[in-house]
């Protein structure tokens, strides 16, 4: 059998041991278009056979932008990585600014874009990158050369001896890729992850992962220039699982019950806006169904692993997974039974009910520079606890400093921050990747996170505030969309909110409350804000009097990646909201940042 050391042995070990129809399965004009696992290795092939006909050699770098997860962006990069270079994905979303920093630092030579929106931005940019030679679409856009010109120049298989050569010479500690993190804070740092940090961190995970190899469906939405979303699709060609890609955030719901997956990765977010829709619906029903809906969440909002609520609550379970949770399971295909999560941290009562529903979220932790995965729960062997992300993964050490810092070691962690070894010595000490994150360790080896070291501050009068575990309980509320805890140096804690627009109509509309039709409208509607304080004051007790949201403001935006409140993976970008609504900051504190 094969063995796996660098990230192309992937599609091949596919190949010998479940040879798929359905490797990789991508939406074209409203058909499923079905890639078998040997035409993507013969695709990929073909992309090396191209490359090296261009010109590229060792080490040169090449960078994919796509708008969605496609079957191309596979080929793309394993025809990569079959030639020695270096596959440099960017996040979609970013500015022109940014493309421009990546495109430069890295010094990449070509570029594959997905659609005419990220076309265009290169194009504007191109003049300023003195290394880029040429810019190649997946889709037919005029004007730009199309990459279907790669495959039919790699067609003539007469130097596949050349590809196999360089394949020979590709060693697993050899750089694979650069991921630019997207960053809460400044330019994006290269992350330089060799084969061996992916590629360890797909083995030493999969034991975690409950697939039936050769059989499994998954549903892939989430960025593929995320490690996460990617690391993920290594360890399902390694499962043999076959991968349909959603054809965007929009349309999830209707891939889902089209695709009917057993698994799809998803960040927190995305799980609250799912939740908040199954509620609305609930609220919606009449009767012995509304009283039987929220009867079932509450014994899934209290539900504890591995029967430890004893066998009333488990007869009790059995009847509201029967008559309320199996509709869950339905509107979401019907065959999901795995959801992995990561990114952020996952609400306690979002792990409950889910898992209640027999839909179990098995929340991991990690970074870029981890590969991605530092820990992860698994519902088998008493290895999930609610509120954890998990225990550590095979041959990864997590040690907590003495001032609670989370460090790592292990073969995931990264090479180094390109072209950056001051920051590099900064990061890795003695071996020890610093993470910037703020947890535990219990005594069974669950770790817990308890905030980012750099958010947390201090106000004036010298308390800490971990402003990351508010946040997420006050978006418990149904009224709170997005929230901003601040108050560095401050006398108290204070907050940005962003309200959730629709529900606030749909509360009005319920009240008979005018509150008008703009967003401004609405945060300026004494009514509304009377009633978001109602919320605020309502949680407030569930922590320290220090630690309590004294005073809020409410912003007319919803905080999204493209207005800059939140990096592609949707957490706050602090300082830009910060800087956005800086005149809100003056009206809760009565003076100026």
């Amino acid at each position: 059998m094969r063995t796996i050391t660098r990230l192309f042995d992937f599609p091949y070990y596919q190949l010998e041991n479940y040879n798929k129809l359905d490797a990789l399965v991508t939406k074209q004009d409203g058909v499923w278009v079905k890639t078998s696992t040997q035409e993507y290795l013969d695709k990929a092939n073909a992309i090396s056979r191209a490359l090296l006909r261009m010109g590229i050699q060792k080490d040169d770098k090449i960078a994919i932008i796509s708008s969605n997860n496609r079957t191309e962006w596979h080929i793309m990069d394993i025809g990569i990585l079959q030639t020695g270079a270096q596959n440099v994905p960017i996040y979609p979303t970013i500015t022109q600014e940014d493309y421009e920093y990546i495109l430069n630092h890295s010094e990449a030579m070509y570029v594959f874009v997905s659609d005419i929106e990220v076309y265009n931005k290169v194009k504007n940019i191109k003049a300023n990158v003195s290394s880029l030679k040429e810019v190649f679409s997946f889709n037919e856009i005029e004007g730009c050369r199309n990459w279907n010109e790669l495959l039919n120049l790699g067609e003539d298989k007469s130097n596949q001896d050349v590809v196999e050569d360089r394949k020979n010479n590709v060693k697993p500690d050899d750089l694979a890729t650069i991921i630019y993190t997207s960053g809460t804070t400044g330019r994006p740092k290269g992350v330089m992850l060799s084969h061996r940090n992916i590629v360890s961190n797909v083995l030493n995970s999969a034991s975690r992962i409950p697939f039936e190899a050769g059989k499994s469906v998954a549903l892939s939405f989430l960025p593929i220039c995320h490690i996460f979303e990617r690391m993920i699709l290594y360890l399902y060609q390694y499962y043999g699982v076959s991968v349909y890609f959603g054809e965007s955030i929009d349309k999830i719901s209707s891939n889902l019950k089209e695709v009917r997956p057993t698994v799809i990765t998803a960040v927190p977010r995305l799980l609250e806006k799912v939740y908040d829709s199954i509620l609305a619906k609930g609220t919606e029903l009449k009767g012995i169904k509304k009283m039987l809906f929220f009867w079932a969440i509450d014994l899934g909002l209290r539900y504890e692993p591995y029967g430890a609520n004893g066998f009333w609550y488990e007869s009790q379970l059995k009847i509201a997974r029967k008559l309320i949770f199996s509709k869950w399971k339905e509107g979401l295909g019907g065959n999901l039974d795995l959801m992995v999560s990561g990114s952020a941290a996952l609400q306690k009562r979002l792990s409950r009910v889910f898992a209640a529903a027999e839909i179990p979220v098995m929340e991991g932790y990690g970074l870029t520079e981890t590969s991605p995965v530092i820990t992860v729960n698994d519902m088998r062997n008493k290895g999930f606890k609610v509120g954890t992300v998990g225990k550590a993964i095979d041959n990864v050490e997590v040690k907590i400093a003495e001032d609670g810092e989370i460090l790592c070691k292990g073969p995931n962690v990264m090479m180094g921050y390109y072209k950056d070894p001051v920051k590099t010595a900064e990061a890795i000490i003695d071996g020890y990747f610093h993470t910037g994150d703020i947890g535990n360790v219990d005594q069974n080896g669950f770790l817990t996170i308890t905030d980012r070291k750099k958010e947390m501050f201090k106000t004036s009068g010298g308390k800490y505030i971990a402003p990351q575990i508010i946040e997420n309980t006050m978006k418990q509320s149904r009224f709170i969309e997005q929230i901003m805890v601040i108050g560095d140096g401050e006398k108290m804690p204070g907050a940005m909110i962003q309200p959730n627009f629709e529900f606030v109509k749909e509360w009005a509309k319920l009240h008979h409350i005018e509150i008008g039709e703009t967003n401004q409208e609405i945060i300026s509607n004494p009514k509304v804000i009377d009633r978001i304080k109602e919320e605020v004051d309502h949680i407030n007790p569930k922590f320290g009097n220090w630690e309590q949201v004294k005073r809020f403001e409410l912003t007319p935006d919803v905080w999204s990646i493209g207005g800059g409140h939140l990096t592609p993976t949707l957490k706050l970008k602090r300082k830009i909201i910060l800087e956005i609504y800086k005149d809100l900051y003056e009206k809760i504190y009565g003076h100026s940042l």
